[in-house]
């Protein structure tokens, strides 16, 4: 088997399925198996995709229904077990690769044998460049110039700006440090030899640690200018408690596991800054809370039109609709239509259409 497909999913089945219906485009003609595993989804996932994608039309999909919400790491690693893939991919069931995506990144990865993981140029659904798809290594000072706001103020600043290495071309291939894991490419030999994700992380930041102990390893992660889109939130929406908790626990985590042997006079101000962020964050939260709770927004009303930018899946290529939206002039949302589904799906919101 040449690569095994994981995507572990939550609450999220029309945006699944049109990940997966990508995925099944793309690895045509690859030698290839796909994982979802479910993480007790109550938004009737599984029997969505059983509608869909039938198993006696796609015997290659393998879907792994969880009890319990197993968390990121957990349930990749349960699928990984599985697996027999000469790579894996990890990918987010909020994404849409084109056609050609995996056939790019598995001759990528066969010219490179050094690959620790990879990963690609991520689009956010106006087409714009999602800073998420490079990443340096989160050391004290990095940790620091984000947490601080200096990374901001001097976002291409090789000193101050190497937490999402704004300095380096994204239309150009590239050695990185942290691979996203939205979308990230790993030769399982390279798993056997550090391991799998560190189930200690429920959520966020088990991409980073497995990214840095690839680079301790001795491999090198890399970056591949292939777009996909991410809609960068819809299986986890980033104004809840919850992910404000998890995120900052996680950075913590990564910090104390692998910097834990600093000095507190070194530690201490990474560690304020993350704790500062978090409860700005926890601030920033409770007052849009409010500000919606006084002037409520409408809910599950179609998008205006003149905001979208509207395909229908049915008809056009992945790679069309993709190009298409990186190279528009960003004003607009991406929306895609599928007339047999009976739904548009928008960065913001999946919209019933018509029978």
């Amino acid at each position: 088997m040449k690569l095994s497909v994981i995507i572990v999913s939550y609450n999220v089945k029309h945006y699944l399925a049109q990940c997966l219906r990508s995925v099944l485009r793309a690895t045509e003609g690859i030698e290839a198996e796909v994982f979802v595993v479910d993480n007790a989804s109550e938004d009737g996932t599984l029997e969505h995709l059983r509608r869909l994608f039938p198993p006696e039309a796609h015997p290659q999909l393998n879907i792994v229904p969880s009890g319990e919400n197993l968390g990121f790491g957990r349930a990749n690693n349960l699928a990984v077990e599985r697996s027999s893939g000469d790579y894996v991919l990890f990918l987010n069931p909020d994404t849409i690769v084109a056609e050609h995506t995996l056939r790019a990144c598995l001759d990528f990865a066969g010219r490179h044998p050094d690959l620790g993981a990879l990963g690609v140029k991520m689009l956010c659904d106006n087409g714009t460049f999602a800073y998420e798809s490079r990443r340096g290594l989160p050391s004290p000072w990095t940790a620091f110039c984000k947490m601080s706001g200096l990374g901001a103020l001097f976002p291409r600043s090789r000193t101050f700006g190497r937490y999402y290495m704004r300095y380096l071309d994204a239309d150009e291939p590239a050695r990185i440090d942290i691979v996203s894991g939205a979308f990230m490419l790993v030769p399982r030999a390279a798993l056997g030899k550090v391991g799998l994700f560190d189930e200690q992380f429920f959520m966020y930041g088990e991409d980073v640690d497995l990214s840095y102990r690839l680079l301790q390893g001795g491999f090198q992660n890399y970056y591949l200018p292939v777009p996909i889109l991410h809609y960068k939130g819809e299986s986890t929406r980033k104004t809840s408690f919850r992910y404000i908790h998890n995120f900052y626990h996680a950075m913590l985590l990564f910090f104390r596991k692998h910097y834990g042997h600093l000095t507190l006079l070194l530690s201490f101000p990474v560690q304020l800054a993350i704790v500062g962020r978090a409860l700005l964050a926890l601030v920033v939260q409770k007052f849009n809370n409010l500000k919606a709770f006084v002037r409520p927004a409408r809910r599950n009303a179609a998008p205006e039109t003149d905001c979208l930018l509207s395909f229908d899946g049915e008809a056009q290529s992945y790679a069309d609709i993709l190009s298409a939206l990186e190279h528009s002039d960003h004003t607009r949302y991406l929306g895609i239509r599928y007339p047999g589904w009976h739904v548009l799906i928008t960065g913001g919101d999946v919209v019933s259409l018509p029978s």
